[in-house]
């Protein structure tokens, strides 16, 4: 069965019980959490003038289509109150798929694995607690490789 990591995060409202909303609501639609991380707060990454997001990254046993998850994901959110105002702006929750075993796929609603999870300390080091063996299929570099050359310098601070 396929392999699944993606990140949760939030910035408003009770970010630890959205957090545990959307992992039950996942491991409901989409399949069982095999593993989580702990929870992880930094400040903002991309539009700096709003809350601090804490995030979370779960590896999930899925026999969903990696299509499939997009909507899943995308309706977990919507359940959960998100509304997608402006890019990178404050938000409830927010699920990115971050790797799907290791498929490469670009179309024009999905990128895996995501382009962006190299640049991000947020997404790194809390992947790099529960797979950081992991290989990235296009950088050929694994989850502690990239942590370790990661450009972010943002503070990542487990709660």
């Amino acid at each position: 069965m396929p392999e699944l990591y993606l990140l949760l995060g939030g910035n408003l409202g009770d970010r630890i019980s959205y957090l545990d909303q959307a992992r039950k609501k996942i491991a409901t639609a989409v399949g069982p959490v095999m593993r989580s991380s702990g929870l992880y707060e930094t400040a903002a990454w991309g539009k700096t003038d709003q809350p601090a997001f804490l995030n979370q990254v779960l590896e999930v046993q899925t026999e969903q289509s990696p299509e499939q998850v997009l909507q899943i994901i995308n309706a977990i959110e919507h359940d959960l109150g998100r509304i997608r105002a402006e890019h990178w702006g404050s938000r409830v929750i927010d699920i990115d798929i971050l790797f799907y075993d290791d498929l490469v796929l670009q179309t024009q609603r999905l990128t895996i694995p995501h382009p962006q999870l190299h640049l991000r300390r947020f997404t790194l080091q809390p992947l790099a607690e529960i797979a950081p063996d992991l290989l990235h299929p296009l950088l050929q570099k694994n989850i502690r490789e990239l942590l370790q050359e990661c450009p972010d310098k943002l503070e990542v601070r487990e709660v």
